[in-house]
C-alpha cells in the first residue's frame, strides 16, 4: 500500500444498520429491500445538511463520520423523529427500525475507505442501541454542548468485544416538545489564545510531524509508484465519467427484468449523447449484472468517476424508479432521488434522471447536446414496452430469441 494511500485522524463515527432486517426480508424480499434502500437514501441526505460525510451504505448499514458528536447526534436522531413518522403511514409488517451508535475514536483512512477503533467501537455501541434508539459513547456525550435539546439516560459501563476497558454509554432522546436545531457550518477561522509554553509545545510537534512527512515522502528521490486506477483514469480523460450499473428489479413479477434492463439501457444510451461525458457502454456495465456490488472496487476496475445505480418497481400502472449517482473517489452520494410515476411518464423520468446528472456533475451542454436531448420520443407507452421486450430478446443472441424479437418488432409499428 503506498503512503498517500493511508491516513489516521479523530473523528465522530456514526454507525446504523436496520433491526431485525432478516425477518422483515424472510416476509417480503423485495419491498423489504425497497424501504431499508428509501431509508437509508433518506439518512444520507440528513447526514449531509448536518455536515457529516457518508462513507459506506450498503445493504442495511451505513458508516457516516462527523467532526462534531453534536451533528451526529442531530442527525441520528432527525432520522429517528421522521423514520417513526414513515413508518406509521404502513399498514403492514415490513417497518424497518434504524438503531444508531455514535463514538469519538481514531480512524484510518485507506484506499478510500474507512477503518479503525472509531469505527468498530460505533458498530458495538449501535448494537446496544434499542430499534429506533441512538446510543453515544461517554466521550462523544462529553463534548456535546448543555444547549442541545438532548435528553440522556446512562446505560452503565459495558466491556464490549475488542476493547479492553469498559465503555461508558448513553441512550439519547430528543427533549419532549423539542426541535432539532439546524446545524451551523463548522468555522475554519477560529481564534485560540494559547500560552507562550504551550506554542513551543505545539511547534516543536509541528517540527516533528514536517521531518517525519519529508522522511516518509522523501522529495529528493525520483517517484516511481504507479498512481491509482481512478486517479490515472480521470487525468487521462479530463471530463467527468460514468458507469450506469443495471438497476435491480424490485418487482413482485420477475418477468419484468426485461424493463428494468431497457430502462437503464436508456439511461445509458441519452448519457452517451453528451459530448461532455464519457459514458461506459451498455455491456461493460452489465457484466455486474446480479452480482453483489462493491462499489469501490468496481469504480477501480472501470475507472470511472462516478457510478449510477438504482432500483425499478413497476406494479399495475405505477412506476417507482430510485436513483442514486455516487463519486467513485470519496463513496459519497452527491445525489439520490425516487420518481413516483404513472407508466405513460417513464420517458420523463430518464428525462429528469439524466438532467439531475448534467446539473450535479456540472456539465456544460452545447447546442448540439440540447438538440439530442430535446428529440421526441414515441409516445405510446405500449409501443415503447413491446420495443423493450423486443431489444431484451435480441441481447440473448439465439435463434429462438431473435425470431420472438422481430415478431415484437411487427407489432410494434402496428402499434
Amino acid at each position: 500500500m503506498s503512503r498517500e494511500q493511508l491516513s489516521s485522524k479523530l473523528a465522530v463515527i456514526l454507525h446504523a444498520d436496520v433491526a431485525g432486517s432478516t425477518i422483515l426480508v424472510r416476509e417480503n424480499e423485495q419491498l423489504a429491500h425497497e424501504r431499508i434502500q428509501d431509508t437509508f437514501q433518506h439518512f444520507s441526505k440528513i447526514i449531509i445538511e448536518h455536515q457529516g460525510r457518508v462513507h459506506e451504505l450498503r445493504g442495511d448499514a451505513l458508516l457516516a463520520e462527523f467532526e462534531r458528536a453534536s451533528d451526529a447526534v442531530s442527525a441520528a436522531l432527525e432520522l429517528q423523529v421522521t423514520q417513526h413518522e414513515y413508518n406509521a403511514k404502513i399498514d403492514d409488517t415490513i417497518k424497518p427500525e434504524v438503531r444508531v451508535g455514535v463514538a469519538l475514536g481514531e480512524v484510518i483512512i485507506a484506499d478510500g475507505t474507512i477503518t479503525g477503533a472509531g469505527v468498530v467501537l460505533a458498530q458495538r455501541l449501535e448494537q446496544l442501541s434499542k430499534p429506533g434508539g441512538v446510543v453515544i459513547q461517554g466521550a462523544a456525550y462529553e463534548t456535546i454542548p448543555e444547549r442541545f435539546p438532548f435528553e440522556y439516560a446512562s446505560l452503565g459501563n459495558h466491556q464490549v468485544k475488542g476493547f479492553d476497558e469498559a465503555i461508558r454509554a448513553y441512550e439519547v432522546t430528543l427533549s419532549d416538545g423539542k426541535t432539532i436545531p439546524p446545524s451551523q457550518a463548522i468555522s475554519r477561522q477560529t481564534v485560540v489564545k494559547i500560552s507562550r509554553n504551550q506554542f513551543s509545545g505545539i511547534a516543536a510537534i509541528l517540527i516533528i510531524v514536517a521531518l517525519t512527512i519529508l522522511y516518509w515522502l522523501k522529495p529528493w528521490e525520483a517517484q516511481t509508484e504507479p498512481l491509482l486506477v481512478e486517479q490515472t483514469a480521470l487525468q487521462q480523460s479530463g471530463i467527468p465519467s460514468i458507469a450506469v450499473l443495471p438497476f435491480t428489479n424490485i418487482s413482485n413479477n420477475p418477468e419484468q427484468e426485461y424493463f428494468v434492463d431497457g430502462i437503464t439501457e436508456d439511461i445509458i444510451t441519452d448519457l452517451s449523447r453528451l459530448s461532455k461525458l464519457r459514458v461506459l457502454a451498455r455491456n461493460t456495465s452489465f457484466k455486474y449484472k446480479g452480482q453483489i456490488i462493491d462499489l469501490k472496487k468496481i469504480a477501480n476496475e472501470l475507472g470511472v468517476s462516478h457510478i449510477l445505480e438504482g432500483s425499478i418497481r413497476r406494479t399495475g400502472n405505477n412506476l417507482r424508479i430510485t436513483s442514486r449517482l455516487i463519486d467513485s473517489i470519496s463513496g459519497e452520494s452527491i445525489w439520490a432521488e425516487r420518481f413516483d410515476k404513472q407508466l405513460d411518464d417513464a420517458f420523463k423520468v430518464q428525462d429528469d434522471v439524466t438532467q439531475s446528472i448534467v446539473s450535479s456533475l456540472s456539465i456544460k451542454l452545447t447546442g448540439r447536446d440540447k438538440e439530442v436531448l430535446a428529440q421526441p420520443t414515441t409516445s405510446s407507452f405500449a409501443a415503447y414496452d413491446l420495443f423493450l421486450q423486443g431489444q431484451s430478446l435480441t441481447n440473448e443472441r439465439t435463434k429462438e430469441a431473435n425470431l420472438q424479437a422481430q415478431k415484437k418488432s411487427i407489432k410494434k409499428r402496428l402499434s
